[in-house]
């Protein structure tokens, strides 16, 4: 049978690759193997020849990270490149207004993928990295792409584990409901200590010219005292200027940031 047929090498690399789309930005040998099904030996050769390839890299505490010769590549696709490119210059000004930590995702594989970052030197520190996939219920960015998404898509994630990441994370699946259901009606979204302690963010919708949300952007600042609320209106200014230009400008397949963009709103 074809689910008896023996893994390829080709396949095996993938699987190790995929090890990191499942979340955390270093990983150590054996969580890599654990998380693509390989033995101890066969992962240490594979991901010995990424590492020499620059595929991966490997750190001085022995844990491994996605090298930048992949990154590269992977930034030439087209929906990363164009949307990075046209929200760069709002990102950039963002950041200059307040000086907090700016990120953009998109919807991939029932997960949030990391686009872009600018780390705010004075704000709270996160360990997001650009190519990083997060949780969808965990992040200001998740949820806004959460609410927003086919419906399929909502009901797929509520009905799966909420897992915990943090002291606020909401797990309990009609919490969640109700939390996107107020993000649809305030168009933003707020976390505080839901995916990192100490964290908070407010994300909002970028759109396209049919109105539909196709990314999310969101500051992150800390959570001690942080009045989200404040950040609203630049962050507010960025998403709708990037927005047009999203509009004006995008010419690609209109299905390319994201291929769950069936609207659910």
């Amino acid at each position: 049978m074809e689910r008896d047929r023996p893994v390829s090498v080709a396949g095996k690399v993938m699987a190790i690759l995929n090890a990191f789309a499942q979340g955390g930005v270093r990983l150590n040998l054996s969580e890599i193997c654990r998380r693509a099904g390989l033995p101890l030996a066969t992962g240490h050769r594979l991901v010995g020849e990424l590492t020499a390839g620059g595929f991966l890299d490997r750190l001085p505490d022995g844990t491994y990270r996605i090298g930048t010769r992949l990154w590269r590549i992977g930034s030439q696709a087209p929906a990363v490149m164009g949307l990075r490119e046209l929200a760069l210059p709002h990102m950039e000004d963002l950041y200059e207004a307040t000086h907090d930590n700016v990120q953009l995702g998109v919807l991939r594989d029932d997960r949030v993928l990391i686009v872009e970052r600018l780390r705010g030197t004075r704000s709270v520190p996160v360990l997001t990295q650009v190519g990083q996939t997060l949780p969808l219920h965990t992040t200001g960015v998740g949820k806004v792409l959460l609410a927003f998404a086919a419906p399929d898509v909502r009901e797929a994630i509520l009905a799966g584990e909420l897992e915990r990441h943090a002291a606020r994370t909401i797990t309990d699946p009609a919490d969640l409901r109700r939390s996107l259901d107020e993000v649809r009606r305030a168009g933003y979204a707020l976390t505080r200590d839901e995916m990192t302690l100490g964290a908070a963010s407010v994300g909002a919708p970028v759109r396209d010219a049919a109105g539909d949300v196709v990314a999310a952007m969101s500051l992150v600042a800390g959570s001690r005292g942080a009045d989200l609320r404040r950040l609203l209106p630049p962050l507010t200014t960025a998403v709708r200027a990037l927005s047009r230009d999203v509009a004006a400008h995008w010419h690609g397949d209109p299905d390319i940031f994201s291929a769950e963009r069936r609207s659910g709103a």
